[in-house]
């Protein structure tokens, strides 16, 4: 069973950092891109950050390009989002998917409907 989970949201004040995580199961997270997305209140959903299989060549959406790091670490079956100089409108439910459609080793456009496998999502509040 395809399964991947979210961890590490939390409470933190503006300008503060904080590092998601996202564990795959059920399937070999080195042969996927992997992305994260996130939906605030009211918003619809956006792309954040999306990493390649390999080369892990990685993706960042402007508005958290500079901030915001993606890695992978493919012997713990995992992808880490970290977060620095958090905004408050950086306030939102995180989600990580694995790509679904064709070539699934690239992000390619990594817009949401190409991506499945979503997990709960984690909190992140940026407020001081």
């Amino acid at each position: 069973q395809v399964q991947l989970v979210e961890s590490g949201g939390d409470l933190v004040q503006p300008g503060g950092s904080l590092r998601l995580s996202c564990v795959a199961s059920g399937f070999d997270l080195d042969r996927y891109a992997i992305a994260w997305f996130r939906q605030a209140p009211g918003k619809e959903r956006e792309g954040v950050s999306c990493i390649d299989a390999k080369p892990a060549n990685d993706y960042y959406a402007m508005s958290v390009k500079g901030r915001f790091t993606i890695t992978r670490d493919n012997a713990e079956n995992t992808v880490h989002l970290q977060m620095d100089s958090l905004k408050p409108e950086d306030t939102a439910v995180y989600y990580c998917a694995v790509k679904a459609t064709s070539l699934t080793a690239w992000c390619g456009t990594w817009r949401s409907v190409d991506f499945g496998s979503w997990g709960q999502g984690t909190h992140v509040t940026v407020s001081s």
